[in-house]
C-alpha cells in the first residue's frame, strides 16, 4: 500500500469515481436475475400476457445497457489512473537514481535499475488497469450475490460454499508455487538486459575477436533460465481458468440436480415458485463463481506485481549517502582554492584503504598533476572532489570550506569534470557543449559566444567548422559518428563552458595526439589562467609543466614537486620518465 502514496489528487478522485460506478454496475448486474424470475413465473402462470414478459424484459435490457456504460466509464478511469501513476513512478525512480552516489548505483547495477524503471512499472500499470475493473468488482459482486442467495436453500448454499472453498484453496496453492518464481523472473530479466547491454556496447570487440558464438551461448544461458521459469509460472497459472470453468459447470449441474429432488418433493402449486427460485439461485451462484474467476485473473498478475512493487520500493526507500550541506553559497565567493587534508578512502566493506593520508593544496590558477602506475588511486582521488564518493577519513576543502558543507548543486557549479571515457549525449554538438545549468541566466547570443570560445580553447573549432551544419551537426548515441579524440574535445569544451573554479581532467588527454595535447594545454594556460586544473595523466609530456606533480603509488604520495625536482628525488617518477623520454629530454635539452 505504501506505493499508492504517490497517487495524485486527480487519480485518487478517479479511483473513488471508479468504485462508485463499479457498485452501480454490480447493482445493475444483480437486478437481472430478479427480472428473469418474473419472466419465468409469467411464462408458467396461466393467463399471463405478452406484456407481462416484455416489461421485465425491457428492464433487463436497460440494466444490461447501464452495466455496459458503467463498465466503459470504469475502464476509462482505470486507464487514466494506471498511465498517470506509471508516469509518476518513472519520474520518482529517475529522480531518486539521479541522487544516488556510485555506491548505490553499483549495489543495484545499471541493468537492474533499467528493468525496474521499465518492466517492473509496466507490471504495476497492468495490475491497476485490470484491478480497478476486476479487483474492486469481484469482492463486491461475490458478497452481494451471496447475500442475495442466503436463506434460499441450505442445500444450494452448501454446494455454492464448497465451490467457493475449492477455488480459494486452488488460488492459495498456485500463489505459494508461483510467487518465488516471479521473483526469479525479474532477476533473470535483469540478467538478460545486462548481457544484451554488454553485447551492444562491446559489439566491435565481439566481432574483432570472433566471439559471437561465445556471446550467443552466454545470452542463451540467461535467456533459457528466464524462459524456463516463465513457462513453469505460466503453466501453473494456466490451471486457474480450466479449473474454475469445471467448478462453474459442476456447480450448475449440482444446483439443478438438487433442485430436481426438491421440486419433486413438493406439490404442483409450489413447483412454479421453486423453479423460479432455482433459476434465480443459479444466476446468483454463477455471479459468485464469476467473481472468483475475476479474482483468478487478478491473481495471475498479482504475484509478479508484488515482486515488482518490492523492487521499486527498494530503490525509492534507499536513501542516498551523499547528502546536501547547508552552506550559504555567498560565503564561498572568495579566491578559489582546494585542499586535501590527510584524506584516506576505502570502498564500503573493503579491508584496506585505496588512498591513504593524502595532503596537498592548490590555489587559484595553479595546475596540479597526478601520475602513477595503474591502480595507484589517481582516478579515485579526483573523483572525491565532486563527491562521487565521500572520504573515509580527513577532509577536502574548497575555498576554505569542507565539501560536505556545500549543497551539491553549489559544489557542482564550481567544478568542471572531464572523464577518461568521453561521455557524449544524443543531440548536436552545440547542445553537448552548452550542457548544464550555467547558461540559465544568459541570452541566446551570450550562450553562442560562450560555446564558440569553449570549442576554441578545446581545439575543437577545426573539426566542428568542417561539419556542414557546424556546431549544429547531429551527434548519434554515445557519439558514435565522431572519433575518440573529437568526442574528448567536445567533452572538454563542455567542462570549460561551465566557467568552473576547478577543472578536473581524469586522464582526458590520452585520446589526443601530442600536437593537440600541447596546443590544448597552451590554450588552457592562456585563456583560463584563473582556474585550478587537476590533471590525471599517463604521459610525462602532458604533466611536466604543472605547478605541482603528485606521484602516487599504492594509494600513497611518494613524491611531490616540479618535473625536474621529481627527476632528481623520486625514483618512481624517474622510472616513468625514462620509459617515455629520451636521454636528451631527461637532461632538459
Amino acid at each position: 500500500m505504501k506505493i499508492f502514496r504517490f497517487l495524485e489528487k486527480k487519480e485518487k478522485t478517479f479511483v473513488l469515481m471508479s468504485i462508485v460506478f463499479v457498485v452501480l454496475q454490480v447493482w445493475l448486474d444483480l437486478k437481472l436475475p430478479s427480472y428473469m424470475s418474473e419472466i419465468t413465473t409469467s411464462i408458467q402462470t396461466p393467463g399471463s400476457t405478452v406484456n407481462d414478459v416484455l416489461v421485465p424484459g425491457a428492464y433487463m435490457l436497460l440494466c444490461a445497457l447501464g452495466s455496459l456504460v458503467s463498465a466503459l466509464i470504469v475502464g476509462y478511469f482505470a486507464a487514466v489512473v494506471a498511465a498517470g501513476f506509471s508516469k509518476t513512478l518513472r519520474s520518482k525512480l529517475f529522480d531518486r537514481v539521479n541522487d544516488f552516489s556510485e555506491e548505490e548505483i553499483n549495489n543495484f547495477s545499471t541493468a537492474s535499475l533499467i528493468t525496474r524503471t521499465t518492466n517492473d512499472i509496466t507490471q504495476i500499470q497492468v495490475l491497476i488497469a485490470f484491478g480497478l475493473q476486476l479487483a474492486v468488482k469481484a469482492p463486491i459482486l461475490a458478497v452481494w450475490a451471496m447475500l442475495k442467495i442466503a436463506g434460499k436453500s441450505w442445500q444450494w448454499t452448501t454446494a455454492t460454499g464448497i465451490a467457493v472453498v475449492f477455488m480459494m484453496l486452488l488460488i492459495a496453492l498456485i500463489m505459494i508455487l508461483v510467487v518465488p518464481r516471479f521473483k526469479r523472473i525479474q532477476k533473470y530479466t535483469d540478467d538478460v538486459n545486462r548481457v544484451m547491454r554488454e553485447n551492444l556496447t562491446g559489439l566491435r570487440v565481439v566481432r574483432a575477436f570472433n566471439a559471437e558464438e561465445y556471446q550467443e551461448s552466454k545470452f542463451e544461458k540467461v535467456n533459457q533460465m528466464l524462459t524456463g521459469t516463465q513457462l513453469f509460472a505460466q503453466r501453473t497459472m494456466g490451471i486457474i481458468f480450466p479449473s474454475m470453468g469445471m467448478v462453474l459447470n459442476l456447480l450448475t449441474l449440482s444446483i439443478y440436480w438438487i433442485g430436481a429432488y426438491i421440486i419433486n418433493d413438493v406439490g404442483p402449486m409450489d413447483r412454479i415458485g421453486l423453479f423460479s427460485d432455482m433459476i434465480v439461485f443459479t444466476s446468483y451462484a454463477m455471479q459468485v463463481v464469476m467473481a472468483f474467476m475475476m479474482l483468478g485473473m487478478i491473481f495471475i498478475q498479482v504475484p509478479r506485481t508484488f515482486v515488482s512493487v518490492n523492487r521499486i520500493n527498494e530503490v525509492l526507500n534507499t536513501e542516498p549517502k551523499i547528502l546536501d550541506g547547508d552552506l550559504d553559497p555567498e560565503l564561498t565567493k572568495v579566491d578559489a582554492s582546494i585542499e586535501f587534508d590527510n584524506v584516506s578512502f576505502g570502498y564500503p566493506g573493503a579491508e584496506e584503504y585505496i588512498l591513504e593520508n593524502i595532503s596537498f593544496k592548490a590555489k587559484k590558477g595553479e595546475t596540479i598533476a597526478f601520475i602513477g602506475s595503474t591502480g595507484s588511486g589517481k582516478t579515485t582521488l579526483v573523483n572525491l572532489v565532486p563527491r562521487f564518493y565521500d572520504v573515509t577519513k580527513g577532509e577536502i576543502l574548497i575555498n576554505g570550506f569542507n565539501i560536505k558543507e556545500y549543497k551539491l548543486t553549489d559544489l557542482y557549479k564550481k567544478i568542471g569534470y572531464v572523464s577518461q571515457n568521453a561521455v557524449i549525449f544524443t543531440g548536436n554538438i552545440f547542445k553537448n557543449v552548452a550542457y548544464g545549468d550555467n547558461i540559465e541566466n544568459m541570452n541566446e547570443e551570450e550562450v553562442k559566444a560562450s560555446v564558440n570560445k569553449a570549442l576554441e580553447i578545446a581545439i575543437a573549432t577545426e573539426f566542428v567548422d568542417s561539419e556542414e551544419a557546424g556546431y549544429n551537426a547531429p551527434v548519434s548515441q554515445a557519439g558514435a559518428n565522431f572519433s575518440g579524440g573529437q568526442k574528448q574535445r567536445i567533452s572538454i569544451a563542455r567542462a570549460i563552458n561551465r566557467k568552473p573554479e576547478i577543472l578536473i581532467f581524469d586522464d582526458s588527454f590520452s585520446a589526443l595526439d601530442y600536437k593537440t595535447d600541447r596546443e590544448l594545454r597552451r590554450e588552457l594556460k592562456e585563456k583560463i589562467s584563473d582556474t585550478i586544473l587537476l590533471i590525471v595523466g599517463q604521459r610525462i609530456g602532458t604533466i611536466k609543466d604543472a605547478d605541482k606533480i603528485i606521484v602516487l603509488d599504492k594509494g600513497k604520495i611518494v613524491g611531490m614537486g616540479k618535473h625536474q625536482e621529481l627527476l632528481d628525488g623520486c625514483e618512481i617518477y624517474k622510472e616513468i620518465a625514462k620509459s617515455q623520454l629520451s636521454n636528451k629530454e631527461l637532461e632538459g635539452k
